[in-house]
């Protein structure tokens, strides 16, 4: 369509032949001159896409950098893993060992628990002998001792004995008699201890004396080989319990 008018017009100044030859070359150099148009425009792209190539050929190298940079993370990791690991085996192998150890020490404790009880039941059989031993010896004792320091005559032979507890219940008395001192009548009621202290008068005040029922008036006493403390024979005498060694025998 451009050609066909391109001739219309130049056939107006020139031949019919020589506006044909100008439009053909009129064409030809419109054709060619867009060819360098699109070479500008392809040129700018292809500068463009240099440009882009460019900025990712960077950020390749940034994220192999980093990619590098993670390798040598991942590896110094697989390090501390393979590490951990060893730690993790010779921990075990602790454990264990640990384990063993605490269990020869339970069968250790076991071993010396029965042995312990064993010598409690042996310390404890020692102490009932030793104990009425002690009996044994009070009841020789006693009638001479009371008359020389009370003047009190034993009515009976001191024995071991049970007394009825102001609950109706049985109450088992190491030291157990009946004495008179003129005209009047007491009811002797004692223990035996082999070491005797404080506290051990304060059990037998609350667990024997507070518990007896009786119409007579008691008499109580106490018998020891020795005392825990410097204070037990003035107690003993706060409590009005008369106390005798086993050396006064």
């Amino acid at each position: 369509m451009m050609i066909l008018e391109a001739q219309k017009k130049l056939a107006q100044v020139f031949t019919q032949e020589q506006a044909s030859i100008l439009a053909e070359v009129i064409e030809q150099s419109y054709r060619d001159l867009v060819k360098i148009g699109d070479f500008n425009e392809l040129k700018a792209i292809v500068k463009e896409l240099a440009e882009q190539q460019k900025q990712t050929s960077t950020e390749v190298k940034t994220l192999s950098e980093e990619m590098k940079s993670l390798a040598e993370q991942q590896k110094r990791t697989s390090v501390e893993v393979r590490e951990l690991a060893e730690q993790q085996k010779q921990t075990s192998a602790e454990v264990r060992e640990l384990a063993e150890q605490q269990k020869k020490a339970w069968i250790a404790i076991e071993v010396l628990a029965r042995e312990s009880k064993k010598t409690r039941q042996e310390l404890g059989g020692l102490s009932t002998t030793v104990g009425y031993r002690l009996e044994d010896e009070s009841y020789k004792a006693l009638p001479q001792l009371l008359q020389r320091d009370f003047n009190m005559q034993v009515i009976d032979k001191i024995k071991r004995g049970y007394l009825r507890s102001n609950k109706g219940q049985p109450l088992e008395v190491n030291i157990l008699g009946k004495l008179k001192q003129g005209e009047k009548e007491f009811l002797l009621v004692g223990e035996a201890k082999s070491q005797l202290s404080k506290k051990y008068i304060d059990e037998f005040i609350r667990k024997k004396l507070k518990h007896i029922t009786t119409e007579l008036p008691i008499f109580s006493v106490l018998v020891t080989y020795m005392i825990t403390e410097p204070e037990v024979e003035a107690y003993a005498r706060e409590k009005e319990i008369t106390l005798y060694y086993s050396f006064d025998f």
